[in-house]
């Protein structure tokens, strides 16, 4: 694996940011707009998958505390996942939007996951 010089350039965390980009945009319609509980808890949960890639990168600590933060950013994959689902079963959100969603978010993941089994097996 190349080394990586700066937080942009891991893949993870640029499809975070794709993924928080979209969450943004599909939140500010209709009634999850209105709905600020959601809409702000999974605001938050995406953000905090692209801020702790880039936090623990940039600690420039040991692999282990990189690793710990990207554990971190995968919980908040699963939160976003998870709140997905409501977004769907209240009908802010139309099945293909989930769906787009949903792979987003399970991309970003297995991506996290790779980049942790990798770390577990250089540390």
């Amino acid at each position: 694996m190349a080394t990586i010089q700066r937080f942009e350039d891991v893949e993870a965390w640029k499809k975070a940011r794709l993924l928080t980009g979209k969450i943004y945009s599909v939140s500010n319609m209709g009634a999850f707009a209105r709905d600020f509980g959601l809409r702000d808890q999974i605001r938050r949960a995406a953000v905090s998958i692209m801020s702790n890639i880039a936090e623990g990168f940039e600690r420039q600590g040991s692999n282990r505390e990189f690793r710990h933060f990207l554990a971190m950013a995968k919980g908040s994959a699963g939160e976003v996942r998870a709140q997905l689902y409501i977004c769907f079963d209240v009908n802010h959100i139309e099945e293909a939007m989930f769906d787009e969603l949903t792979l987003l978010v399970v991309e970003t993941s297995r991506m996290l996951s790779g980049l942790i089994k990798y770390l577990d097996n250089n540390i």
